[in-house]
């Protein structure tokens, strides 16, 4: 599992494709969502705007699985 550090109290789904190098653009992390290749906490999610917070979990298909981790301020 790779730990992906932000350094608010949250990071938005899409934000958070692109900051773990899953997706390249917004576009991309639309698409990867619609077709239902990413699990938050064990569950399918397809809102770009899910809110993510230290400690979540987010598998990817073909890319792996990854937890957000919370940075010092």
């Amino acid at each position: 599992m790779k730990k992906i550090v932000i350094h608010s109290g949250y990071i938005k789904l899409d934000q958070f494709l692109k900051l773990s190098d899953c997706v390249s653009t917004g576009g991309m992390a639309k698409a990867l969502l619609q077709e239902g290749h990413v699990l938050v906490n064990g569950e399918k999610e397809d809102r770009r705007g899910r809110k993510l917070y230290p400690g979540d979990k987010v598998e990817v298909k073909d890319e792996g699985l990854f937890e957000v981790a919370g940075g010092e301020e």
